[in-house]
């Protein structure tokens, strides 16, 4: 299909303008060969990097969608290893689309109810607004379930376990990234369990005298659900061709 097709139905699908006054990362096509080009192989990944480039170029991407991209709030200078990843989409004719609060808050292929369906919850609804736009889900188990469960089921392989509370767990929120700081709202609505990416000093003395449990699975393995189910969308509404380029940080 049309280059200017699919980013207008991308732009429409993950509801980019509602996240353009709070997200300070600048979202939908960010670096972009000619419009009119016709795009048959799409990639996805969580970061924009120039490993990542390179594997979407060994891929014969047209167009790499990623969660994290290379424009944060503030101009940035095109040089350094700012330069030498621009320059290698552009000799390779790759355009990049990012998305990230609206990846990350998606009713269907975002990182928290990609979670939330893995862990199977019932019950779900959405949690945890950021500046008045809810970014996480919660629900509850039908049955109680422990933290190796939730783990070997998301398939966080070095968690970071906070096991303040009870040592299994009805209810749960599920906020993906470096969202430590929403614990407060798992605490606020007496949930058993939260789980994000990355868990900060602090968070330990909060959980631990709400008797509220941490599962902080990486910033990396809570953030590949999304682009990875819309990825799979996109093949399966459009009959695109599409790879999960794997990249993992290790944090």
């Amino acid at each position: 299909m049309k280059q200017h097709e699919l980013v207008s139905y991308l732009d429409s699908y993950l509801q980019i303008d509602t996240f353009r006054a709070i997200d300070y990362s600048l979202n939908s096509l960010v670096v972009s060969a000619p419009d009119e080009r016709e795009v048959k192989r799409v990639c996805t990944a969580v970061d924009a990097s120039l490993s990542t480039f390179e594997r979407a170029i060994d891929e014969g991407c047209d167009l790499l969608i990623v969660h994290h991209g290379l424009f944060w709030g503030s101009p940035l200078a095109i040089t350094g290893a700012h330069y030498r990843r621009i320059k290698t989409l552009l000799d390779a004719n790759v355009s990049l689309y990012a998305a990230h609060l609206p990846l990350d808050a998606h009713p269907e292929v975002g990182n928290n109810a990609q979670m939330a369906k893995a862990l199977g919850l019932e019950d779900i609804e959405p949690f945890s607004p950021y500046k008045g736009i809810p970014i996480g889900f919660m629900g509850r188990f039908s049955e109680m379930r422990d933290a190796a469960w939730i783990c070997k089921r998301l398939a966080f392989d070095d968690p970071t376990i906070l096991d303040v509370g009870t040592r299994s767990f009805r209810s749960v929120g599920i906020v993906s990234g470096g969202a430590s700081d929403d614990l407060s709202d798992a605490v606020a609505l007496g949930l058993d369990l939260f789980i994000t990416g990355e868990v900060k000093h602090q968070a330990f003395h909060e959980a631990a005298e709400a008797h509220t449990a941490v599962i902080g699975g990486g910033h990396y393995n809570t953030e590949v659900f999304g682009v990875r189910a819309l990825g799979e969308h996109l093949r399966e509404r459009f009959g695109l061709s599409v790879t999960f380029i794997a990249n993992p940080t290790g944090l």
